[in-house]
């Protein structure tokens, strides 16, 4: 069994080589001011500043955390590793890849965050370029992306968002019951990347995909590469405007050009917030 495990993950990687896309959808951040999150595994920012003034969910403020495993927070930071249903609950949340990303690899990426211009408006940038998995392991590599744009040239606090990605190889860490960065086998309670945000109360949005084994790799069902939102059709970038502090939908796309709303899983009222979560796993050591 182990020996057709390891020959399918040789084909997976052999197609996922062949057919990743080029990495049109990440934006460039050369002239960034860049600030480099030590090679950690579960760890986290303080406050940083995002270069501007942004009214999300009704909050104004010019801070964030930046979280290793694939997210930003606002009131506090985010060691869990094993990504629970991005819900609201008390803390708000932009999740381009919520998993169990570790860094301390040398052959990994590490996480970057910065401030610059981007078509001549502030922005804020989180770079997961080339990062690895728990436990420590590099064979598999992620690169995805958050920007911040500032649009108050539309309204006081407005701002635009996006998810962006360039590779996706590998969805669950070894603490979430995953197996050489994949899922799909027994026990049925691996618990693979999500993908959303929230605000922090009743109103969230997760892309279909999250928490499904496969479906946001290079070549999977819902693959982050080969889909797009809001973004003029470049594959790999998802965007969301963000106007009186609320997020507005997408708006109607003909089919094939964005996902359509029905890939959204449309998360209501009665589910448990993040801020008090326990993780699923104690790391050993």
């Amino acid at each position: 069994m182990r020996l057709l495990r390891t020959v399918q993950r040789a084909v997976l990687l052999g197609a996922l080589t062949a057919s990743v896309l080029p990495a049109q959808a990440i934006r460039s951040t050369a002239g960034f001011t860049l600030t480099n999150l030590a090679r950690n595994d579960d760890g986290s920012t303080g406050l940083v500043n995002t270069g501007f003034t942004f009214n999300l969910f009704g909050l104004t403020q010019n801070q964030l955390f930046v979280n290793n495993n694939g997210n930003v927070t606002f009131t506090e930071a985010l060691e869990t590793y094993t990504p629970d249903p991005i819900a609201g609950g008390g803390l708000a949340i932009l999740a381009p890849f919520w998993a169990d990303v570790d860094t301390r690899n040398t052959a990994s990426g590490i996480t970057a965050y910065g401030t610059g211009l981007l078509g001549g408006r502030n922005a804020f940038a989180v770079n997961w370029f080339d990062v690895g998995y728990y436990d420590t392991h590099a064979d598999l590599l992620n690169t995805f992306q958050l920007i911040m744009i500032d649009r108050s040239d539309t309204g006081a606090g407005n701002f635009d968002f996006e998810f962006n990605y360039a590779k996706i190889q590998w969805d669950t860490g070894d603490a979430s019951d995953g197996e050489n960065g994949l899922c799909g086998r027994p026990p049925l309670d691996q618990s693979p990347a999500r993908v959303g945000w929230a605000n922090g109360g009743a109103t969230t949005v997760e892309l279909a995909g999250s928490n499904v084994c496969g479906a946001f790799l290079d070549n999977g069902p819902n693959s982050l590469i080969r889909n797009s939102l809001n973004s003029n059709n470049v594959l790999g970038r998802y965007v969301w405007n963000v106007r009186n502090g609320v997020i507005q939908p997408p708006p109607d796309v003909p089919p094939g050009v964005v996902p359509e709303p029905s890939t959204y899983a449309l998360m209501g009222t009665g589910l448990v917030g993040l801020a008090g979560l326990a993780r699923r796993r104690r790391r050993n050591g």
